[in-house]
């Protein structure tokens, strides 16, 4: 692949929120995809701290439903209608992937290689965010869109009693997918100058 084309695949990931259903590509593609998408993507030694749940059908709708009593105590009454509209977005979608952060591993480096033991947690962030940003890119590059969102802490507990997930594993992103029922808008950039030094060249 030529960097152009790298660069033309990055520019597909969009936060797409009009998302339907609509999906040629087969489930356990879709599931295959992101698993080997999970692997690929680097972490500090090697850790493998990553860990993935994919929801589908009833399980995808159950989270949303799930968000939706989460927040609702913590929404103003006049408020929560449009929350509920939001979160019904989420819900028309096929799917969400769940990205958590597996603690056990990172606390067992930091007893490991005490030297580093304040950079594990870091590394562990930035794991996760090269995954999600992966997987995003490879459901761009096959035809799904995709959008972001940050419900954690406000509904790990409720996630964790509902999937039986492991004490250990700290929820840090909802990644909702589907096909594209309308496109995002175009993309501003700040100006360069702003943003990027060079030195040496």
């Amino acid at each position: 692949m030529s960097a152009q084309k790298f660069l033309e695949n990055l520019r597909l990931r969009r936060s797409i929120y009009a998302l339907g259903r609509d999906v040629e590509m087969p489930k356990e593609e879709i599931i295959d995809l992101i698993q080997d998408v999970v692997k690929e993507s680097p972490t500090a030694f090697n850790s493998q701290t990553q860990r993935v749940v994919t929801l589908f059908g009833p399980a995808h709708e159950k989270l949303w439903d799930l968000t939706a009593e989460a927040l609702k105590p913590l929404t103003p009454a006049e408020a929560y209608p449009n929350t509920l509209k939001k979160i019904q977005g989420f819900k028309n979608s096929l799917g969400t992937v769940l990205f958590f952060e597996d603690q056990s591993v990172v606390k067992g480096l930091q007893e490991q290689f005490s030297l580093y033991a304040d950079n594990f947690p870091v590394w562990s962030e930035q794991a996760s965010g090269l995954t999600t940003e992966n997987v995003w890119v490879a459901l761009s590059i096959a035809g799904l869109g995709a959008n972001l969102q940050h419900y954690n802490p406000v509904i790990d507990d409720a996630v964790a009693k509902e999937w039986n997930i492991p004490a250990d594993w700290k929820l840090r992103s909802q990644l909702v997918f589907g096909s594209v029922e309308s496109p995002a808008q175009a993309k501003e950039y700040i100006d360069d100058a702003d943003r990027f030094k060079v030195f040496g060249a």
